[in-house]
């Protein structure tokens, strides 16, 4: 893994390349984050806010979401993928929001994990975005960045989290979550990253693996 020192320096040039990120998926409120989140999984924000301006246009709370049927919400929600497993997850969260929290979302960690269909991600983007908790989110893009910087050294993704909560301080982890999401959409990308016009590539282990395998 990267030292301190280097650490340091490739979250100053994070911090410059993407001050004031935030979370792409369009929302209006905690549930509607928790919805969207829901459906963020295996799917791009892109197409979430896309299903979602017309979802909660009509539907917009528990108790409206609670007069769809699954296969209704299906219908909604089809092009997000895994749409049945997804369906049935939202409407029983749903009722457990207001069976126990009287319709709203709880703004602790662990009752959301607790809730259909959320998992230590999705939990950690309510509480860092909604609630104003620090917390790193470890999606696909921050997970892959992270290992290939050498910020992380990990194959495991809450190792990697708990890597992350070590390496960065506490006061920027929400920050950094969205600026390595940032990097990983536009940059370090899954197939084909930019790296040779990364401004990172000078601190980053992953490009200089690469790069003494090119010579």
């Amino acid at each position: 893994m990267l030292s301190k020192k280097k650490t340091k320096e490739v979250l100053e040039v994070l911090e410059k390349l993407y001050s004031g990120a935030e979370s792409e998926l369009e929302y209006e409120s905690p549930f509607q984050l928790l919805i969207a989140t829901i459906l963020a999984a295996q799917c791009t924000d892109k197409r979430v806010n896309q299903v979602t301006a017309k979802l909660f246009k009509k539907y917009n709370s528990p108790e409206e979401f609670l007069m769809l049927t699954e296969e209704e919400l299906g219908k909604w929600i089809h092009s997000c993928g895994f749409y049945r497993s997804k369906s049935k997850n939202i409407l029983a969260t749903c009722r457990i929001l207001l069976e126990k929290y009287n319709g709203e979302v709880p703004n602790d960690r662990e009752k959301l994990i607790l809730l259909p269909g959320v998992g230590r991600k999705t939990a950690n983007v309510v509480i860092s975005n909604v609630f104003g908790q620090d917390a790193i989110a470890v999606d696909t893009h921050v997970f892959r960045v992270s290992n290939r910087l050498g910020l992380a050294k990990s194959k495991d993704v809450l190792k990697t989290e708990e890597q992350l909560m070590k390496n960065i301080p506490k006061s920027l982890w929400s920050e950094a979550h969205h600026w390595l999401i940032y990097h990983g959409r536009r940059v370090c990308k899954a197939r084909n990253p930019l790296c040779g016009g990364c401004q990172l590539n000078n601190n980053c282990l992953y490009y200089k693996k690469i790069s003494s395998n090119t010579n």
